[in-house]
C-alpha cells in the first residue's frame, strides 16, 4: 500500500523539481508558465471555497448518477424491453458532448447548482449503466439454475447472487465516473456560474493571471484522484473476495 502512494508522490516531486528548474533556466514569462513557487503562492482561502462547490456538486451529481444507474441496470435486466426500448436512449445521451448539452442546462435551470449537479449526471450516469448491467448478467448459468432448482425467488437470487457477482463490475465503473464527476461539474460552470473551480478558470484566464489558473486547474485535479481513491477504499473493504494481483 505505501508504495502505491510513495511511487506518485516521488514521481510528483521530480516532475515539480524539472519544471521549477525549466522555468528559472529558461526566464520563462510567469504570465505563460509559472513556477510551481508561484503557483503554490497563489492558493489561498478563495481557492479552497471554489473547490468546495465544486467537489459539492460533483459528489451530488456522482451519488444521484450512480443511484439512477445501478437501479436502471436492475430494470434492465429484470424487464428485456425496457433495455431494447432505452439502452439507445442513454448511448445518444453519453455520446452527445455535455459541452453542448450545458447551456441548455443553463436556461432550464439557471446557473444554480442544480444545472452543474444535472452535468454530472449525464457524464456520470453511462459507465455505471453498462458496468452495472453487464455484472449483473456475469453470474454463470450453473449458479442460476442452482438457486431455481433450490427454490430461491427472484429477490433472493439478486440480492445473494447476482448483486455479489455485479460488485467489481460495478465499483471499476464508479472510480471512472467519479473522475468524471468533477469534469462535469467544471463544464457546467464554464457555460454559466458565480462560483466554483470552472467560474475560477475562466476569470483567472480572462485576467491573464496563469499562477491562479494553474493553481484552479491542480485543485480540480486532486478532487478527482481523491474521489477515485475513496471509491478504490470502499471497493476494497466491500468486496474483499475480488482483488487482483499483487493487492
Amino acid at each position: 500500500m505505501k508504495s502505491h502512494v510513495q511511487s506518485p508522490l516521488l514521481f510528483g516531486l521530480l516532475l515539480l523539481a524539472a519544471w521549477q528548474a525549466l522555468v528559472m533556466a529558461a526566464h520563462v514569462p510567469e504570465y505563460l508558465l509559472p513556477a510551481p513557487s508561484v503557483i503554490f503562492a497563489n492558493i489561498d482561502r478563495t481557492l479552497f471555497v471554489q473547490l468546495g462547490v465544486t467537489f459539492a456538486e460533483a459528489l451530488a451529481g456522482f451519488l444521484i448518477a450512480s443511484v439512477l444507474a445501478f437501479v436502471s441496470a436492475i430494470l434492465f435486466v429484470r424487464f428485456r424491453a425496457l433495455e431494447e426500448g432505452l439502452f439507445p436512449i442513454a448511448i445518444a445521451v453519453k455520446t452527445t458532448p455535455i459541452v453542448a448539452v450545458a447551456p441548455l442546462l443553463v436556461i432550464w435551470l439557471g446557473t444554480g447548482w442544480w444545472s452543474k449537479i444535472v452535468a454530472v449526471v449525464l457524464i456520470s450516469f453511462f459507465p455505471v449503466l453498462v458496468n452495472a448491467v453487464k455484472g449483473l448478467k456475469a453470474a454463470d448459468a450453473e449458479y442460476r439454475e442452482l438457486f431455481q432448482t433450490l427454490g430461491a425467488s427472484r429477490a433472493q437470487e439478486f440480492r445473494k447472487l447476482r448483486i455479489p457477482y455485479c460488485l467489481p463490475y460495478l465499483f471499476s465503473a464508479l472510480k471512472i465516473s467519479s473522475s468524471l464527476a468533477v469534469v462535469g461539474a467544471i463544464v457546467g460552470e464554464f457555460v454559466g456560474a458565480t462560483q466554483g473551480l470552472g467560474y475560477l478558470i475562466i476569470v483567472s484566464s480572462a485576467h491573464l493571471e496563469t499562477a491562479t489558473l494553474f493553481a484552479a486547474i491542480a485543485a480540480a485535479a486532486l478532487a478527482g484522484i481523491a474521489m477515485f481513491y475513496v471509491i478504490g477504499w470502499i471497493e476494497k473493504r466491500l468486496v474483499f473476495w475480488h482483488q487482483g494481483d499483487g493487492e
